[in-house]
């Protein structure tokens, strides 16, 4: 599924034209069963769900990349914040004080990263982001494959 995503979005998207294959009913209920979607696997994964998240938005929504990054970290927060308290309850997290100076360090590099990130924005081309994008879900399917 990563890959065709990918490829999809390398070859079968053009940049410019930011128009919903859906509009009106059809496109929210495509909305909530992709976010339904979404949410089980990045509660299933623990992760945000990005990786499926921004390609939705750009592919089937006719976002521009940029904007669906933003919309994403504002979808994403509600799922990390459920994932969080669901995964608290069972103690879960206890493994992170094992891990500590692994975590604390990872975070603040996501953070700076994130700040470095947000001013590249600006910079960095649409024509850019959507081939890094294709080319960090290449590596995923890569990865998840060879795990599997």
């Amino acid at each position: 599924m990563l890959v065709a995503i990918a490829l999809v979005l390398v070859v079968g998207h053009d940049t410019t034209a930011h128009q919903a294959l859906l509009t009106g009913p059809a496109q929210l209920f495509v909305g909530v069963v992709s976010g339904f979607f979404i949410g089980v696997v990045a509660a299933l994964l623990g992760v945000a769900g990005g990786e499926l998240l921004i390609p939705t938005l750009v592919l089937l929504f006719g976002v521009d990349i940029k904007l669906a990054g933003s919309l994403s970290l504002a979808v994403s927060l509600p799922t990390m914040l459920v994932g969080f308290i669901r995964y608290s309850r069972d103690n879960s997290f206890s493994v992170l004080a094992r891990y500590r100076p692994f975590v604390l360090v990872m975070a603040a590099g996501s953070v700076a990263g994130t700040f470095i990130g947000s001013w590249l924005l600006g910079i960095v081309p649409t024509d850019v982001l959507l081939p890094i994008l294709a080319a960090i879900l290449m590596i995923s399917a890569v990865k998840v494959w060879r795990h599997a």
